[in-house]
């Protein structure tokens, strides 16, 4: 029997101008607005039971802030805390969200952010109708890519520009796959969950934008009357929109940028056009069924970190203070080897005395047999691919950046090849595979707690 209601809302968070803008590794701060950045709030309730599924248009939030966030919904909106499931959608052209923050416009910003999504979950509780569940697999072809590249001297390189004439291949295959969740309300509008991994890093500049996702719900939104699209994001780590090997008018509406990235506001377009084309290939045939039952259950779970050794902590305070002072031009690096090298020595410096271990939560959620699993940094593709063959469900959804941004978990051979995210966690090797046991695991008592 189906029992199931779903409701919601959604509310501008388009920041001040000059406020700080996160990503690149570079200061930057907001000089205008392209479009409008969003929270979106859908809530789902089956008799006494609730879940709050929440997306933000931001870049990361730190797990410590995020809780302070998710701790205000629960008290505005009177669903418990492990209920509350907040997802950034990673756009690289929206503010920094950090309550510790230094800056005090951050801090009104994020207080304000804070309150807006309280407001969001209150909203989209308040409009809870009853629903019905299908769910359907779309494709993306065409718009994400391996970003990592094994090159003909045999190294490894993120983003190696486009076309090298020394790329040899990329470093596995995308997925590209689209999850789509269409719940159908009675007296109501459509309301449409997207799913799919790629990094937001499309348009580049100081301007705000909500990147491919502000496209990817504004189009479907339009193609579709009277439905209303949210999106998470997935497992993202070694993807973007990079293609190395362009052909035809794969460069239109693009730049050249900084990091030897093609970036552009028409390719944003483009992608959110091709995501809208997956969602309609599948939205009128999805497989309905019926959800007598939500559930949710937190795993917490311990990881090693990647401390420097002590032999190499000169060279990375060098490459610090210099690019510190602004001086990157006198580093032997450019491009994406340049914020690889400087994101290392971060990482190196921040974990020189410590600690051994972090600690690090995985949050799962069930809509009857469909299940959504949070991970709180950036897992690479193989871990998403892993998770989505969980069994007892008819579709798993691995959502990155939930519940707080720890970094980036690459697989484990990325940590003998070498390239910008390995070099850059903190979490030593071994950390994808732990995420993909424990979230198997964790999974399996999700869907056994169902009969309990």
């Amino acid at each position: 029997m189906n029992r199931l209601q779903a409701g919601f809302s959604r509310l501008d968070i388009t920041p001040m101008l000059g406020i700080g803008m996160c990503g690149y590794f570079q200061e930057r701060h907001a000089q205008g607005v392209l479009d409008p950045l969003e929270v979106n709030a859908l809530a789902l309730a089956c008799g006494d039971q609730k879940l709050l599924l929440i997306s933000l248009d931001t870049g990361e939030i730190d797990t410590a802030t995020m809780d302070w966030m998710r701790e205000a919904v629960e008290e505005a909106a009177g669903v418990e805390l492990p209920a509350v499931f907040i997802s950034c959608t990673h756009t690289h052209t929206g503010p920094f969200i950090d309550h510790a923050s230094h800056d005090p416009l951050i801090r009104e910003y994020t207080e304000w952010a804070r309150r807006k999504t309280a407001d969001a979950a209150v909203l989209a509780l308040a409009d809870l109708k009853s629903a019905r569940l299908g769910i359907g697999t779309g494709e993306a072809k065409n718009v994400a890519f391996i970003r990592r590249y094994v090159m003909k001297d045999g190294s490894i390189q993120t983003n190696p520009g486009v076309d090298n004439p020394q790329i040899d291949h990329p470093l596995g295959d995308v997925d590209e796959r689209v999850h789509v969740l269409r719940f159908t309300r009675e007296d109501a509008q459509d309301i449409v969950l997207v799913h799919f991994g790629n990094h937001p890093d499309v348009v580049g500049g100081c301007l705000i934008s909500a990147d491919w996702p502000g496209f990817l719900r504004r189009r479907t939104e339009m193609a579709l009357p009277g439905v209303k699209c949210v999106f998470f994001n997935g497992a993202q780590g070694d993807v973007n929109h990079v293609n190395v090997h362009p052909r035809g008018g794969d460069l239109n509406d693009m730049f050249m940028d900084f990091d030897d990235v093609s970036r552009g506001y028409g390719h944003a377009r483009h992608i959110g056009n091709v995501m809208t084309g997956a969602v309609l290939q599948v939205f009128d045939k999805v497989e309905y069924r019926d959800v007598e039952t939500l559930r949710h259950l937190t795993r917490t779970i311990r990881i090693p970190s990647n401390m420097p050794k002590p032999d190499d902590m000169p060279q990375a305070y060098r490459i610090n203070e210099l690019h510190q002072a602004g001086r990157d031009d006198e580093l032997p690096y450019r491009g994406m080897m340049l914020t690889t090298v400087v994101a290392e020595a971060e990482r190196m410096i921040a974990l020189e005395h410590g600690p051994a271990e972090f600690e690090m939560s995985l949050y799962a959620l069930a809509i009857g047999d469909v299940a959504l699993i949070g991970i709180p940094g950036e897992p690479f593709t193989g871990v998403g691919r892993a998770l989505k063959q969980a069994g007892g469900f008819a579709a798993v959804l691995p959502c990155c950046l939930t519940n707080g941004w720890e970094g980036y978990f690459p697989m484990m051979d990325a940590y003998e090849e070498g390239g910008y995210e390995a070099r850059s966690s903190r979490y030593k090797a071994g950390v994808a595979e732990r995420i993909i046991e424990e979230g198997l695991l964790l999974l399996k008592e999700l869907q056994a707690s169902e009969n309990s």
